[in-house]
């Protein structure tokens, strides 16, 4: 099958009319998008939006072909005018399957927030799935087909991709493209690293895509540590990294802190923002969590970590540093490289970056930031790759 897109954008494209933002300020000539529509094979256009036959035509393609029309949203789309020869648009009951005499099968999938969702497979079996913008599939279940490409708004609804994967329709060989692509995310080079982070890409308008061709799409990192100062945003940073993939094991190092209010509302407002479908384990001890098979691990954080280590082996108090609490730190630290070196999990690491502020007054917070910096270079040694955030903006320093 050849998928032709014929837009990529939003539901009102990209820049969106008379929106002062700095994305939509961003992105014009060829960081413009219209909105999503596809053409399969010459014969099928699924969604039909403002400028599709131009579009078409810029492509290399008409739309004199095309035998079926139909309608993914939860509404009919804008007002468009249908061009002379093609179909009335129409949509496709959830559930129920449309033969074509091309050949081409198309089922629709049912969705958890509106609209419609659409499985195509063609006359030689290849299966594409096509889904509206912020939704994902409903009542999925385990064992049915794999896909060979996927349309979807992973910026919008990253946990579609998330309960794909869950249920194997999404597997290694799949590609994954991102469509309706809104002002969520600055264009270019940042929109391309989050992608990539989920395993996905972004094709330009007017793309056609072959189903079933190799692309050569960057491999999701298994190490990464994600550096930044207080409410820089790393945390964040760290979770858009894995909320595409089901069953993370986030392991929270602060533990509880009973009666500290703040605590308390600091690690509330973190669990809110998790996938439901992520589990917590609240512990320090990192070695055997690396050393294990099982999901993707979100560790946060190193600091933490740190402080833990440094209060078993008595680092705060001089005498003890100097007898044996420098050493059995080097051990502790050296035993977590180790373990993250040789470790088979996808790894997502926190850290915070505290050399670059004031100096501590006291010398136990002059020991800490020295040792919390060797840790990080330590661990960033390990990692295929490093990103710095600063204002919320993450800066790649490594891959």
């Amino acid at each position: 099958m050849e998928l032709t897109l014929l837009g990529t954008g939003g539901p009102a494209g990209l820049p969106r009319p008379d929106c002062p933002c700095a994305v939509c300020a961003l992105s014009l000539g060829g960081g413009a998008r219209a909105a999503t529509a596809v053409l399969v094979d010459g014969a099928l256009l699924l969604d039909l939006t403002p400028g599709a036959a131009l579009a078409a035509a810029r492509a290399g393609h008409s739309l004199a072909g095309v035998r079926q029309v139909l309608l993914s949203h939860p509404h009919d789309g804008p007002a468009v005018e249908v061009p002379l020869g093609l179909p009335r648009p129409g949509r496709v009951p959830d559930g129920r399957e449309l033969a074509l005499l091309t050949g081409h099968r198309v089922r629709a999938v049912a969705m958890d927030s509106g609209g419609t969702g659409y499985a195509v497979s063609g006359p030689d079996g290849q299966r594409v799935l096509y889904l509206p913008p912020g939704a994902a599939p409903a009542g999925l279940g385990e064992g049915g087909e794999r896909y060979d490409l996927v349309l979807l708004d992973v910026v919008g609804r990253p946990d579609a991709l998330a309960r794909l994967r869950a249920v194997g329709a999404v597997g290694a060989t799949t590609d994954v493209v991102a469509v309706h692509l809104d002002h969520d995310v600055p264009p270019g080079a940042e929109l391309r690293r989050r992608l990539a982070a989920a395993g996905a890409r972004a094709v330009a308008d007017g793309t056609t895509l072959t189903v079933g061709v190799y692309e050569d799409v960057p491999d999701v990192p298994r190490r990464t540590l994600v550096l930044g100062g207080a409410r820089s945003g790393k945390s964040v940073e760290a979770e858009r990294r894995l909320e595409a993939f089901p069953d993370v094991l986030y392991v929270a190092t602060g533990g509880t802190r009973g009666g500290d209010t703040e605590w308390a509302a600091r690690v509330s407002a973190h669990r809110v923002r998790r996938p439901g479908s992520w589990r917590t384990a609240e512990t320090c001890d990192l070695v055997p969590l690396l050393a294990a098979d099982g999901p993707p691990l979100l560790v946060d954080c190193l600091s933490l970590w740190l402080t833990d280590a440094m209060d078993s082996v008595g680092a705060w108090d001089d005498a003890v540093w100097a007898d044996g609490g420098e050493k059995a730190l080097r051990e502790r630290v050296a035993d977590l490289v180790a373990a993250l070196r040789g470790t088979r999990r996808t790894v997502v690491v926190v850290s915070n970056e505290v050399g670059s502020g004031i100096v501590p007054a006291t010398a136990s917070g002059r020991r800490y930031r020295d040792e919390l910096g060797r840790l990080n270079a330590a661990v960033g040694a390990e990692c295929e790759q490093v990103v710095l955030v600063v204002a919320g903006q993450a800066v790649v320093l490594r891959g």
